[in-house]
C-alpha cells in the first residue's frame, strides 16, 4: 500500500446539534480553548504526516479554507505591535499543510460528501475524518489507524466502547479481536437500536480507505435518514476484500455534543499554566455554589 498522504476532511453539514451557536458560524470554527475545533483535526493530520488535506464544504463554509491562509492585513498589525509571538502564530497556522477543497453541493450523508472528493483522490488511499470527533494521546489517532493500514495492506476504520444507551447513535461493528484492540471486522451497521447492535464498538469517525471504495459509494443506495451512508458501502467493502478496525486509544470529545465539547474546552484550558490556576479556583467556586 501506497503511503497516506491525503485526508478528506467533511465540513459541509449544518451543524444542526450545536445551534443556535452555529446559526452563522460553521461547527468546525467553534473554538475549543484557543484554537477553532478544525484546527485540532488538521493538526493530528500533520503529526501522521498526511500533507494534503481535502475539505468538502459548501458555500457558506469558506471561513474554514481563510483559516488556514495568511491574512496580510492582521500581520501587518501584529508586526507593527511587536507582537512577533501572535504573528508567528497565525502564520503557523497557514503553513501547516495543503488545502484543497470541493464543493458538496447537496447534504446528502458522509458517504456522499467522500464520493465528492473522488477527483482529487484518484487512485491513492486517503484518511477520512470526521471534524466532530477529537482524538488526544500520545499517538496520533489517524496513525494508529494508518500503521495497522500498512501492515494489513487493506481498509481500516477507528472504533471505541460506548455504552449500550448510546450505540443507537452510532455506526457498530461486529468482528474478532486478532491482536490487542485490533479486529477483523465481520460486519457492520449504521445507528441500531440496543437490541440489535452486535456490540458497543463504535465507529468514531476516523478511517483509512483504498480508492476502491468510491465504487461502492456511487452504487450506494439512501439508507439510515435518506443518506448515502459510508458506513452501507464500508460493509460491501468489507464483505468483498476484508478490513480491519482499530480501538483507538486516548482521549475523545465529540464537539457536536455540548458537554463534551465544554469539557474539552476545560481541559485544553488546564493545559496553560497561565490561566490553570486562576480557571480552577472560579470553577471551584462556581461548582460549590451549585
Amino acid at each position: 500500500m501506497k503511503d497516506i498522504r491525503k485526508v478528506i476532511i467533511p465540513v459541509a453539514g449544518w451543524g444542526t446539534r450545536s445551534l443556535p451557536a452555529t446559526k452563522n458560524i460553521p461547527k468546525e470554527m467553534l473554538p475549543i480553548y484557543n484554537k477553532p475545533v478544525i484546527q485540532y483535526v488538521v493538526e493530528e493530520a500533520q503529526k501522521a504526516n498526511i500533507q494534503d488535506v481535502i475539505f468538502v464544504t459548501n458555500r457558506d463554509k469558506s471561513v474554514i479554507e481563510d483559516h488556514f491562509d495568511y491574512n496580510l492585513q492582521l500581520e501587518s498589525v501584529l508586526e507593527r505591535a511587536g507582537k512577533l509571538d501572535k504573528l508567528a502564530e497565525v502564520r503557523k497556522v497557514a503553513e501547516m499543510v495543503n488545502i484543497m477543497s470541493v464543493r458538496q453541493k447537496k447534504q446528502l450523508g458522509l458517504g456522499h460528501a467522500v464520493l465528492c472528493a473522488r477527483e482529487l483522490v484518484r487512485d491513492d488511499p486517503f484518511a477520512v475524518m470526521v471534524g466532530d470527533d477529537l482524538m488526544f494521546g500520545g499517538v496520533p489517532g489517524i496513525a494508529q489507524l494508518i500503521e495497522v493500514a500498512m501492515a494489513e495492506k487493506m481498509p481500516v476504520i477507528g472504533v471505541m466502547e460506548v455504552p449500550w444507551e448510546k450505540v443507537s447513535r452510532y455506526g457498530i461493528i461486529d468482528g474478532d479481536e486478532v491482536a490487542p484492540g485490533v479486529f477483523r471486522v465481520k460486519s457492520m451497521i449504521e445507528k441500531p437500536e440496543r437490541e440489535k447492535a452486535p456490540s458497543r464498538m463504535a465507529i468514531v469517525g476516523r478511517y483509512v480507505l483504498t480508492p476502491d471504495i468510491f465504487d461502492y459509494l456511487e452504487k450506494a443506495t439512501p439508507g439510515h435518514g435518506g443518506e448515502i451512508q459510508l458506513t452501507d458501502a464500508l460493509q460491501a467493502l468489507a464483505q468483498d476484500r476484508g478490513m480491519m478496525a482499530v480501538r483507538m486509544s486516548g482521549m475523545r470529545f465529540d464537539a457536536g455534543d455540548w458537554a463534551e465539547f465544554l469539557t474539552a474546552n476545560i481541559y485544553f484550558a488546564l493545559q496553560d499554566e497561565e490561566l490553570r490556576y486562576d480557571l480552577l479556583s472560579l470553577l471551584k467556586n462556581f461548582v460549590q455554589f451549585h
